[in-house]
Protein backbone atom coordinates (compact mmCIF):
# COMPACT_ATOMS: atom_id res chain seq x y z
CA UNK A 1 0.00 0.00 0.00
CA UNK A 2 1.17 3.42 -0.90
CA UNK A 3 1.58 5.28 2.14
CA UNK A 4 2.88 9.57 1.56
CA UNK A 5 4.61 11.19 3.72
CA UNK A 6 2.83 14.96 2.84
CA UNK A 7 -0.47 14.93 1.87
CA UNK A 8 -0.57 13.58 -2.27
CA UNK A 9 -1.44 15.47 -5.04
CA UNK A 10 -4.51 14.73 -7.37
CA UNK A 11 -1.69 13.37 -10.03
CA UNK A 12 -0.31 11.20 -7.43
CA UNK A 13 -3.44 10.00 -6.40
CA UNK A 14 -4.59 9.20 -9.57
CA UNK A 15 -1.38 7.52 -10.76
CA UNK A 16 -2.11 5.02 -7.45
CA UNK A 17 -5.79 4.46 -8.97
CA UNK A 18 -4.26 3.98 -12.70
CA UNK A 19 -2.09 0.75 -10.67
CA UNK A 20 -4.67 -0.40 -8.56
CA UNK A 21 -7.10 -1.04 -11.63
CA UNK A 22 -4.18 -2.31 -13.59
CA UNK A 23 -4.47 -5.15 -11.26
CA UNK A 24 -8.04 -5.69 -11.25
CA UNK A 25 -8.00 -5.65 -15.51
CA UNK A 26 -5.44 -8.43 -15.28
CA UNK A 27 -7.07 -10.19 -12.70
CA UNK A 28 -4.16 -9.88 -10.12
CA UNK A 29 -6.89 -9.84 -7.22
CA UNK A 30 -4.84 -10.30 -4.47
CA UNK A 31 -2.07 -7.78 -5.50
CA UNK A 32 -4.94 -5.37 -6.01
CA UNK A 33 -6.21 -5.93 -2.51
CA UNK A 34 -2.83 -4.67 -1.30
CA UNK A 35 -2.05 -2.14 -3.51
CA UNK A 36 -4.48 0.21 -1.39
CA UNK A 37 -5.90 0.96 2.03
CA UNK A 38 -8.96 -1.55 0.56
CA UNK A 39 -12.39 -2.83 1.07
CA UNK A 40 -13.57 -6.46 0.17
CA UNK A 41 -12.53 -6.84 -3.68
CA UNK A 42 -15.29 -9.19 -4.08
CA UNK A 43 -18.32 -6.34 -3.81
CA UNK A 44 -16.27 -3.96 -6.08
CA UNK A 45 -15.90 -6.90 -9.07
CA UNK A 46 -19.70 -7.68 -8.42
CA UNK A 47 -20.74 -4.30 -9.11
CA UNK A 48 -18.36 -4.03 -11.88
CA UNK A 49 -20.13 -6.93 -13.41
CA UNK A 50 -23.16 -6.47 -12.83
CA UNK A 51 -23.13 -2.47 -14.48
CA UNK A 52 -21.06 -4.07 -17.59
CA UNK A 53 -21.43 -7.38 -18.68
CA UNK A 54 -24.54 -7.92 -17.22
CA UNK A 55 -26.72 -4.87 -17.62
CA UNK A 56 -24.92 -5.29 -21.85
CA UNK A 57 -26.89 -8.63 -21.71
CA UNK A 58 -24.01 -10.20 -22.96
CA UNK A 59 -24.03 -13.94 -23.36
CA UNK A 60 -22.01 -15.17 -20.88
CA UNK A 61 -21.80 -18.95 -19.52
CA UNK A 62 -18.52 -19.16 -17.43
CA UNK A 63 -18.64 -17.93 -13.51
CA UNK A 64 -17.56 -14.01 -13.52
CA UNK A 65 -15.73 -15.04 -10.14
CA UNK A 66 -13.86 -17.28 -12.40
CA UNK A 67 -13.20 -16.24 -15.40
CA UNK A 68 -12.19 -12.86 -15.07
CA UNK A 69 -11.32 -12.09 -18.48
CA UNK A 70 -13.92 -9.63 -19.06
CA UNK A 71 -12.19 -6.89 -16.77
CA UNK A 72 -10.31 -6.27 -19.46
CA UNK A 73 -13.15 -4.75 -21.50
CA UNK A 74 -12.98 -1.94 -18.71
CA UNK A 75 -10.78 1.05 -18.17
CA UNK A 76 -11.13 4.59 -16.69
CA UNK A 77 -12.88 7.47 -17.60
CA UNK A 78 -13.29 11.21 -16.16
CA UNK A 79 -12.53 11.49 -12.11
CA UNK A 80 -14.20 13.76 -10.80
CA UNK A 81 -13.19 15.73 -7.15
CA UNK A 82 -15.08 17.35 -4.60
CA UNK A 83 -13.87 20.14 -2.35
CA UNK A 84 -12.32 17.75 0.30
CA UNK A 85 -10.22 14.77 0.01
CA UNK A 86 -12.67 11.94 -1.96
CA UNK A 87 -13.37 11.43 -5.30
CA UNK A 88 -15.08 9.26 -8.24
CA UNK A 89 -14.07 7.86 -11.36
CA UNK A 90 -16.39 6.68 -14.09
CA UNK A 91 -15.67 3.47 -15.55
CA UNK A 92 -16.31 2.08 -19.00
CA UNK A 93 -16.67 -0.97 -20.53
CA UNK A 94 -16.41 -1.50 -24.28
CA UNK A 95 -15.51 2.64 -24.13
CA UNK A 96 -19.08 3.00 -22.97
CA UNK A 97 -19.61 4.55 -19.77
CA UNK A 98 -21.25 2.59 -17.27
CA UNK A 99 -23.66 2.64 -13.90
CA UNK A 100 -21.15 2.13 -11.99
CA UNK A 101 -18.42 4.30 -10.55
CA UNK A 102 -15.93 3.97 -7.97
CA UNK A 103 -14.98 5.82 -5.07
CA UNK A 104 -11.89 6.93 -3.20
CA UNK A 105 -10.73 8.74 -0.32
CA UNK A 106 -7.46 10.43 0.82
CA UNK A 107 -6.98 10.21 4.20
CA UNK A 108 -4.10 10.74 6.94
CA UNK A 109 -2.86 7.93 9.53
CA UNK A 110 -0.12 8.11 11.94
CA UNK A 111 1.84 6.62 9.18
CA UNK A 112 1.07 9.30 6.59
CA UNK A 113 -1.46 9.86 4.01
CA UNK A 114 -3.07 6.59 2.03
CA UNK A 115 -5.49 6.18 -0.54
CA UNK A 116 -8.77 4.06 0.77
CA UNK A 117 -11.41 2.65 -1.09
CA UNK A 118 -13.11 1.71 -3.80
CA UNK A 119 -16.93 2.46 -2.57
CA UNK A 120 -19.15 1.69 -5.35
CA UNK A 121 -21.68 4.26 -6.42
CA UNK A 122 -24.40 3.72 -8.96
Amino acid sequence: MKIWTERPTRTDVEAVVRGYFDLLRAGRIPEAEEFIDHSQVRHVLKSLWRGSVEADGDPVTADWEQDLSWLGELDLAEFHWGTGSSFYVEITYRAQVIEVSLGFRVRPTDAGWVLTGPATYW
